[in-house]
């Protein structure tokens, strides 16, 4: 008499089906259906797990929410400017970009304030850069991160995008403080700069017609120069630093992509970080 055959995952099951991959025998309950017959739950996933995930254009991760940063990204700048209108200019003073050394009017001393004052003072070249104060400045820059940023988000993938956008906001901030340190700088206008300097490479870069990014482009740097109260060195700034990352993530090579586009992400950075030294050398010397 031929012995039963049980589930290999039940062993109380008796069955005829085997998986087609392995061979073990399964019963109903541990079927999964294949192209051709059953396979059992382990070899599913295990050919999942040697599934490539599908990538963004720019080899990042696909993400169930796709623009999840630039929501956050928005919210954030909202909720700080929330907090400046409820708090007042005390939080601008605290937050804001600027660096000033000179003799005290008062008491004759010299002194440096901003972050000219030391080292514990530099969060305020990335906390300038989710500050606003009036109505017009915040909606002008978070329409534009909504339709610039959003669109660059799903093409390279949120730990690419989010770094592109902290970066920027970081070249923004060098050349605030190398040109025109003594003004007060805020805005997030610097990393959206950034995020046009990104979106033109890409465009050149998958041959779509750069027609409306470099009209556009091109209006917000006119506005940049002939605005009052705008700071277009912080803009500059930014859009070049944007620029060279998107270059390094746009045309880096398939084998090293990785160590291309955060290599080119780190050197952008630490130019950044480098000439914010020495302005600050400047400015204290």
């Amino acid at each position: 008499m031929d012995q039963a055959v049980c589930c290999y995952r039940h062993p109380d099951r008796e069955t005829g089906i085997r998986c087609t991959r392995c061979e073990r025998p399964i019963c109903p309950e541990c079927m999964v259906n294949a192209s051709v017959g059953f396979q059992c739950p382990e070899c599913v996933n295990e050919a999942n797990r040697r599934t490539a995930a599908p990538r963004t254009v720019a080899g990042g991760t696909v993400a169930a929410d796709p623009f999840l940063i630039t929501k956050i990204l928005i919210g954030l700048n909202i909720a700080v400017f929330l907090l400046v209108k409820a708090v007042g200019d005390r939080l601008v003073n605290d937050l804001g970009l600027y660096a000033i050394c000179g003799n005290d009017p008062f008491t004759g001393q010299h002194a440096c304030i901003g972050v000219a004052d030391g080292a514990d003072q530099w969060y305020r070249v990335i906390t300038s850069a989710f500050l606003h104060q009036e109505y017009w400045h915040i909606g002008f820059n978070m329409l534009s991160l909504w339709w610039i940023g959003a669109p660059l988000e799903r093409l390279l993938g949120r730990s690419r995008y989010l770094a592109l956008y902290v970066v920027s906001a970081l070249g923004g901030s060098a050349a605030v403080l190398l040109i025109s340190p003594d003004v007060l700088t805020l805005g997030a206008s610097g990393a959206v700069f950034g995020l046009f300097g990104a979106t033109a490479v890409f465009m050149r870069r998958m041959r779509y017609d750069m027609r409306p990014i470099l009209i556009l482009l091109a209006l917000n740097i006119v506005f940049s120069f002939t605005w009052a109260n705008v700071s277009w060195q912080g803009h500059m700034g930014g859009l070049i630093a944007g620029t060279v990352i998107a270059i390094g993530m746009a045309y880096a090579p398939r084998e090293r992509r990785d160590l291309v586009q955060w290599g080119t992400l780190a050197a952008v950075l630490v130019v950044s970080l480098a000439l914010t030294g020495v302005a600050v050398a400047q400015i204290t010397s």
